[in-house]
């Protein structure tokens, strides 16, 4: 019997290792040819750069001199950083409310919640650009008011399910104590929701740093992040600079893959918590 689950053990690392290299792969091709002239990544693309197809960092600098780089990284940096902010703080308090009043508003609200995840993007994104533009929200200020719009259903459905799991009596015992209901989920519940939060952290991170449609629709060139700059490096009749257009890719994921890194610890703990009870 021993020995059986020991197959089976190797057998299931083998498996994940194959497709821990079949997703790396990918990466590792962008990453490679972002430092190979355009036209040897069209020739030999799985190939590493060596002798002439070498490029340096020259794609790297022709594709933050292209595309306005910096501009885009800030704007992308400042839309995520204050729209997973704006989530946190608003939908946790929303899930404490909806999970401790248990009447006939909160769960309505609750359900209608959850039904915006299932409506998809596509059928809402025509109306929802024409009403972001006549409420003055096409700027990234309303950029990061529509990402809330939009991310607080499953972040409310993991802030509920983890609260459920949350014993009463400690937020009694810190009213008996003389905290308001303010103070009693800022100083006690808040503190408690630290996994599950740095979950949905890492969720709306990667999402809202690497969406293209949304942005694109609300607030076009004007305010350009980075998977809209990324698409300036397209020539006419679909030329396409792919050593500058990889090098930007690479860039672009670089912050993301490190946030993960910082905070993956927390990833399983926080949705194994959330999902205690629905």
């Amino acid at each position: 019997m021993e020995r059986k689950n020991k197959i089976i053990s190797a057998l299931f690392f083998i498996l994940l290792l194959f497709l821990a290299a079949v997703f790396i792969f990918p990466v590792a091709v962008v990453f490679i040819n972002s430092f190979k002239t355009r036209f040897d990544i069209s020739s030999a693309p799985f190939t590493l750069p060596s002798g002439v197809t070498f490029a340096g960092i020259d794609n790297y600098i022709e594709g933050i001199t292209a595309t306005g780089f910096p501009t885009a990284f800030f704007w992308s940096l400042f839309v995520t950083v204050f729209s997973v902010a704006a989530i946190l703080f608003f939908t946790s308090m929303t899930a404490w409310y909806i999970v401790r009043s248990k009447d006939r508003f909160s769960k309505l609200f609750y359900y209608l919640l959850l039904f915006s995840m299932i409506v998809p993007f596509q059928m809402v994104m025509f109306t929802m650009s024409k009403m972001a533009n006549i409420l003055n929200l096409d700027n990234p200020l309303g950029l990061i008011v529509i990402y809330l719009g939009f991310g607080a259903g499953l972040s409310v459905f993991m802030f509920c399910g983890f609260i459920k799991s949350v014993p009463l009596g400690i937020e009694e015992a810190a009213t008996i104590d003389g905290c308001n209901p303010l103070q009693t989920f800022f100083l006690v519940v808040l503190p408690l929701l630290k996994p599950t939060a740095i979950t949905i952290a890492i969720l709306d991170t990667m999402w809202i740093w690497n969406d293209y449609l949304l942005p694109y629709l609300t607030v076009g060139n004007d305010y350009k992040t980075v998977p809209i700059a990324v698409q300036y490096l397209k020539g006419g009749y679909g030329s396409v600079d792919m050593g500058a257009m990889m090098a930007m890719l690479v860039l672009s994921v670089i912050p993301v893959i490190l946030f993960y890194l910082f905070c993956q610890k927390y990833i399983i703990k926080g949705v194994a918590a959330g999902a205690i009870k629905g």
